[in-house]
């Protein structure tokens, strides 16, 4: 048998070994995090909604409804009224026709990948995506080819080099870069898609529910619809507080991906319990503004911070702050002293971003008051200098 051990000590040499820590708390602004109390700067539950009692209560009650497992996939018995009425709600918040669940968002990008395309197509894919949207254009077989990140041009150049004009073309992007905060050029990639009868699909797993003035993400910040982008992908274990995640699209689509997409025949449905959550936290998402307005005012009230402070923070306007180190030792130094310090803020290092760009992910909350902005923005300027 292989040994293994010689690259895992390689890892830690390098500063990129990774380890799990437990938590003994809900997710919330301040936790309980190795049997210490921190605030936490590193969870994507952006609309504070995964601790939210009218989440907790409907779940109970769904559990008396439906029990705790839905006992196999959704095209044998696991599929529930509960998991259809939520991709009925999910399809009309997001203004496409229809929308269908998926266990994961892993698995709905990979599903849709390998739905869709062979070997004779083309996929074309932002340098910086996710690394399930990576690893579906991989599994789907199809030509893979990745342009400059965020940058329309080198994609349409790749483009005009596909010599089969009847293959099909799909690019793939994130909606909110996860390690960088930054939104895609959506408008520019929505034109180029049509003038090259290209597919377009959004993975917006950080931008629904905290984008666009009700939430909707990516498409209603750029006041763009389904005719802009066909295909729409988004988790729900991130502002929703749950977990899963759906594709939005055409019926043929939806469709498609029921009859072809192997992450959605051959798996377990999620949990009824979930799905109703899920329609609960949709509900609070459209009828209790006042979640994601508090989490803008935060981002604005964090960068405002940093500027007087003098922390050279990247230019995102998402929850999503990065603060770049660069060497992945220091990274690791100040996330620990942070923590010493009382506050969780996750190291992000390679191979997860390029190598020289390892940074603090610092990610905000409805849920985050200013006093904590106010200690995180005071702790961090004297922990940054060289050790």
């Amino acid at each position: 048998m292989k040994n293994l051990r010689p690259a895992l000590e390689e890892k830690k040499r390098q500063h990129r070994y990774r380890k799990r820590r437990i938590i003994n708390s809900p997710q919330q602004a301040e936790i309980i995090f190795e049997n210490k109390n921190v605030i936490s700067f590193c969870s994507n539950d952006y609309l504070g909604f995964a601790n939210h009692p009218q989440l907790k209560q409907t779940t109970c009650d769904a559990i008396k409804k439906y029990g705790v497992g839905s006992g196999s996939a959704h095209l044998v018995n696991g599929h529930t009224m509960a998991h259809h009425q939520l991709e009925q709600e999910l399809a009309e918040f997001t203004g496409y026709p229809r929308a269908i669940l998926f266990s994961t968002g892993y698995m709905a990008n990979l599903g849709l990948c390998q739905a869709l395309l062979d070997k004779n197509d083309f996929v074309f894919e932002d340098r910086l995506n996710h690394a399930s949207l990576i690893d579906g254009g991989l599994i789907s077989g199809a030509r893979f080819q990745r342009y400059l990140h965020n940058n329309v041009d080198s994609l349409q150049q790749k483009i005009s080099k596909v010599e089969k004009p009847t293959a099909e073309k799909l690019i793939l992007t994130d909606g909110v870069f996860s390690m960088d905060g930054d939104i895609a050029n959506l408008p520019a990639l929505a034109t180029l898609c049509k003038t090259s009868d290209s597919w377009l699909m959004v993975d917006d797993a950080h931008g629904f529910g905290t984008l666009g003035e009700t939430g909707k993400g990516c498409l209603q910040h750029f006041s763009l619809s389904n005719n802009d982008v066909p295909i729409y992908m988004a988790t729900l274990g991130k502002a929703m507080g749950t977990a899963g995640a759906f594709i939005a699209g055409s019926d043929a689509l939806i469709e498609t991906i029921i009859q072809q997409a192997r992450t959605y025949i051959y798996t377990t449905a999620m949990p009824a319990a979930i799905a109703e959550a899920t329609r609960c936290s949709l509900k609070l998402l459209q009828n209790e503004p006042e979640h994601l307005q508090k989490l803008k005012r935060n981002i604005t009230y964090f960068r405002n911070c940093c500027e007087q402070t003098g922390l050279n923070i990247e230019n995102s306007q998402t929850a999503i702050q990065p603060l770049i180190i660069g060497d992945e030792k220091q990274a690791v130094r100040i996330s620990q002293q942070l923590f010493d310090a009382g506050f969780l803020v996750t190291a992000i290092r390679p191979p997860t971003v390029p190598k020289g760009t390892s940074r603090l992910r610092i990610t905000l909350s409805a849920r985050h008051s200013r006093a904590h902005i106010d200690a995180l923005t005071a702790a961090l300027p004297a922990l940054l200098k060289p050790a």
